[in-house]
């Protein structure tokens, strides 16, 4: 039987013989932006400084520094990130050609490079995340080790008392007792529907079946959401063992991780995880000493989007189309091969060891009573600082957005707050919050009481410069090209949608367009098959709610507010503003623009392209109309 304790007392015996820890966010963005090249650089910088680095802890480690990569950090409109411990110091922007100088300033002489450092609101320089605003305001449980522990190093996620909670599930507890530690937890499904998880098992539970299984629904397609990736790329042991602790407590024997295929690190650092604790007898026939078996595998979505609906998701793994089946029967019931089956999403599942580590009354004491615990937000869009955040539900929108994401930016990129107009939760299959939303706690039911949701946790943020009638036509263009096409509501109803939006973004609808958008996404969201046909249509009921005024200018003015539909673009030149420096003239790619040196231009509308060369040419905003 796997020994915990000799692991952790191992690994911590060899661990505190170093002298130093660097650790490099390895995660995808960061990578995408040369971390991976600061890794090899800084090794290479150490070699020639006769620093001896290590990037792997075993053999002699004695007065070495090691070096490491790690999951998503979150802050990822700063990285690459590099931090170094126990110096205490958080590098941001940190690229290869900087390695050198980190050597000799920093691993040599202990200074630090102040340039590296981020820099807060008043100019303030911070050495490390407890002074950065950005994770001062969080709370994160779920990420806590996303950035810390080596994803590729089992014996790190067991000294951080990894596997100890799935330990006391399969040698100290009844299935019974796993699934009423998960009730009394309060934790809620946080792939979107909020449905409480100990429920779910329970159900599954007593389920009489020959066999069951557990998923992991790592299918995550939403514009914008990156939660579940960073966690599986982060810290992969977590989700093994919260499917670990769900199949005792339904009592299933194997499981499966979904992953979309565009997720192939993610990929690759679950399949080595589960490797890895395949090897160390954490899975396999007996699994604890217990005689129960529990083994995984991972398997690989081909990128639809409707595959997130669990029946589509089942079908898929079958090998059949992805597409999804009417309920009843659930999952619980006849899922897998007419077996019964669970599936809970990723960050569901990474926040199951927390529950068994701590006990539900200490997950139970974060939140509000109706969503205890706390949720992973991707906050994208116009923001100062976009990345990946957790806080306590209950946190407002305001909370989130002009205190831990930094503020809105503005059209020119300063943080201005007065610039924010809506912010789009749930992907596709959820709603825009206003102004008048800032102040809402965000948690399940109070966002579904205004007809948004959470949704797996997507954050889109927008400015006064943004064309709502356009966010709405962008979601329904992606949720029509993902439309399985098997019930007809979903086929033709986004089809027809998408068309009447085009209309109005082009000049050519009416007030008639208007209301008959409006039926048609009423009669998809009441007729679809199943949840994601019936969610497609909430973005555009959404703005319709909140900003109908500028869809009424599309359609009855001819105008589009916020000047991003370039059909409804009356371009102009302000004969008060003009300088006459001829710039314009000059880049017009029609001619449409003439006028004398230092006297007022003139645009030819019957020439005009509408190209926006003109706007971004002129140094003195003297071009309107876009």
């Amino acid at each position: 039987m796997v020994d915990l304790e000799k692991i952790a007392s191992d690994y911590g015996k060899e661990y505190k013989k170093l002298s130093r820890r660097m650790i490099v966010c390895a995660g995808t963005g960061c990578i995408a932006n040369g971390s991976l090249k600061l890794h090899d650089a800084l090794i290479e910088e150490a070699k020639k400084a006769g620093i001896d680095i290590i990037v792997e802890l075993k053999g002699e480690v004695e007065g070495k520094s090691l070096l490491s990569g790690s999951g998503c950090q979150g802050f990822c409109q700063k990285g690459p990130l590099l931090s170094i411990e126990p110096d205490g110091i958080l590098y941001c922007k940190a690229h290869a050609e900087d390695a050198a100088e980190i050597v000799e300033k920093t691993l040599k002489n202990g200074e630090i490079i102040e340039r590296l450092l981020y820099k807060d609101a008043n100019g303030n320089a911070c050495k490390n995340a407890k002074e950065i605003p950005f994770y001062k305001l969080q709370r994160r449980t779920v990420l806590a080790k996303c950035g810390h522990v080596d994803p590729l190093d089992i014996r790190e996620y067991v000294y951080q008392d990894g596997y100890k909670g799935a330990k006391k599930a399969y040698t100290e507890m009844t299935d019974e007792a796993v699934c009423k530690e998960v009730i009394d937890a309060g934790l809620r499904g946080r792939g979107g529907g909020g449905f409480p998880t100990g429920r779910k098992w329970d159900i599954a539970r007593k389920v009489v079946c020959d066999k069951k299984y557990i998923i992991c629904n790592a299918d995550e397609g939403d514009p914008g959401a990156f939660m579940d990736r960073s966690v599986m790329e982060g810290n992969p042991h977590a989700v093994i063992e919260g499917m670990m602790i769900a199949a005792r407590g339904i009592g299933a024997d194997e499981g499966y991780i979904y992953c979309r295929a565009e997720y192939p690190l993610a990929v690759k650092r679950m399949r080595l995880a589960i490797k890895q604790a395949t090897e160390a007898g954490i899975l396999g026939d007996n699994v604890f000493g217990s005689g129960k078996r529990f083994t995984l595998s991972v398997m690989e979505g081909a990128g639809a989007f409707v595959c997130g609906e669990e029946t589509a998701l089942m079908h898929s793994i079958e090998g059949g189309r992805g597409m999804p089946s009417p309920k009843p029967p659930f999952p619980a019931v006849s899922g897998l091969w007419g077996k019964s089956t669970t599936i809970n999403n990723v960050e569901t599942l990474a926040s199951v060891p927390l529950i068994f580590l701590k006990g539900a009354a200490e997950y139970r004491s974060v939140g509000p009573e109706n969503s205890p615990g706390t949720k992973t937000f991707a906050v994208t869009g116009c923001v100062a600082n976009t990345g990946l955040v957790e806080v306590p539900f209950g946190t407002t929108l305001r909370e989130i957005i002009f205190n831990v994401a930094g503020g809105v930016v503005n059209g020119k990129g300063e943080v201005d707050n007065s610039a924010f107009k809506a912010a789009q939760t749930g992907g596709p299959s959820g709603g825009c919050l206003t102004a008048e939303h800032l102040d809402l706690p965000i948690d399940f039911d109070s966002l579904r009481s205004i007809g948004a949701m959470v949704g797996s946790g997507g954050l889109v943020v927008m400015n006064k410069d943004t064309c709502m009638v356009n966010v709405a036509r962008f979601f329904m263009q992606f949720t029509q090209n993902e439309s399985c096409g098997k019930c007809t509501p979903c086929r033709e109803g986004t089809k027809q949608m998408l068309a009447l939006l085009d209309d109005i973004c082009e000049g050519r609808g009416t007030m008639e367009t208007l209301d008959l958008l409006e039926e048609t996404a009423k009669t998809v969201q009441a007729a679809s098959l199943c949840g994601l046909g019936k969610t497609a249509p909430n973005p555009v009921l959404s703005t319709l709610r909140y900003f109908r005024d500028e869809y009424i200018a599309h359609v009855k003015d001819k105008r589009c507010p916020a000047g991003q539909c370039k059909a409804l673009a009356k371009p102009e030149i302000d004969p008060s503003v003009c300088k006459g420096c001829t710039a314009c003239a000059r880049k017009c790619p029609v001619g449409a623009i003439s006028g004398t040196v230092k006297e007022p231009h003139h645009i030819d509308p019957n020439k005009c392209i509408k190209c926006g060369v003109c706007k971004a040419t002129c140094k003195f905003g003297a071009v309107k109309g876009f």
